[in-house]
């Protein structure tokens, strides 16, 4: 882990996506941060000491999800899929796909495994598969406000990636992230289809490896728009304290989630973040996820607060 001293740092972006704004000043207090998400060797150790079931390989329960197509009442993950041609970006399912059998030990279906993968991030785990890794190791999840500044490597000045304004400096790929015309045409000029394995790019300023790509990242709060923090402001130059977005409950119940859960907040972008769809290699980018699905394109890693 690194140690951050924490401090006051401008988050969000006015460049960007909605979801972004406004820039606030928020301040964080000192942490310890893992170096690099969570591996699939890492992963592998919590389940053998305790013998965990992910999320993915439970089937739903029908009860749970009653317009659930009864075909999908079965373990499994979301897997993307490339597609053969160019398609509209606008529908998610032309490259996503529920897949039987899928989940962490077989990332792209039940045919695959983690072989030559014991290094890269862990996925298809959902917000509690997450957690409990992080309760195990005496961790916990960043919440959204610690994941940004650890981001940005202790830059304050507004820059867009963490290295800088341009994305590919001198056409040198600095992280994982898609390269040509998504979802179909990949370049692959940074060397990889899918994901890497951890440290595979250059570390942050802080020394933090793939706080950028590779894959989103769980964080602990609940997705709200950052205008609804602003909104409980006292005064608008006031410095918010490592503000937490949505409703605070950390609890999940796997035998009753559903989409009505919400979602948390995912932060770092992914291999599939793209120049044409998805521009969110950057420390302010953030989306919401589904606290009950889990996909092949998001991990995590664990704190420490002191």
């Amino acid at each position: 882990m690194v140690r951050l001293d924490g401090g006051v740092f401008p988050m969000g972006s006015e460049s960007f996506y909605p979801e972004e704004r406004p820039v606030r000043q928020v301040q964080v207090g000192p942490f310890l941060i893992d170096e690099a998400p969570v591996t699939n060797r890492e992963f592998a150790r919590f389940v053998e000491e305790t013998g965990f079931t992910t999320f993915a390989e439970i089937a739903p329960d029908p009860k749970d999800y009653p317009d659930l197509d009864l075909s999908m009442v079965v373990p499994g993950s979301l897997v993307f899929q490339r597609t053969a041609t160019p398609v509209r970006l606008d529908d998610y399912g032309q490259w996503w796909t529920f897949m039987a059998g899928a989940d962490w030990r077989h990332p792209t279906g039940p045919d695959s495994s983690l072989e030559g993968l014991e290094d890269h991030p862990v996925v298809h785990v959902t917000h509690g598969d997450a957690l409990a890794y992080a309760q195990w190791a005496g961790k916990a999840l960043p919440t959204e406000a610690e994941f940004e500044y650890a981001a940005l490597g202790g830059h304050t000045d507004g820059r867009a990636y963490a290295w800088g304004d341009e994305l590919a400096p001198g056409g040198a790929m600095l992280a994982n992230y898609w390269q040509g015309l998504f979802p179909f045409a990949n370049t692959m000029e940074d060397g990889w289809e899918r994901t890497s394995p951890v440290r595979s790019f250059p570390p942050n300023d802080f020394g933090l490896y793939d706080m950028i790509g590779n894959v989103w990242e769980w964080t602990a709060d609940w997705y709200s728009q950052p205008q609804a923090v602003e909104k409980r402001k006292p005064d608008a130059c006031c410095v918010i304290d490592n503000p937490r977005g949505g409703r605070k409950s950390e609890s999940f119940d796997r035998q009753s989630a559903s989409p009505k859960m919400g979602r948390r907040v995912t932060k770092g972008g992914s291999h599939l973040c793209a120049e044409n769809y998805c521009q969110r290699y950057r420390p302010a980018a953030r989306q919401g996820q589904a606290i009950d699905s889990s996909t092949s394109h998001i991990g995590f890693r664990c704190v420490i607060r002191e």
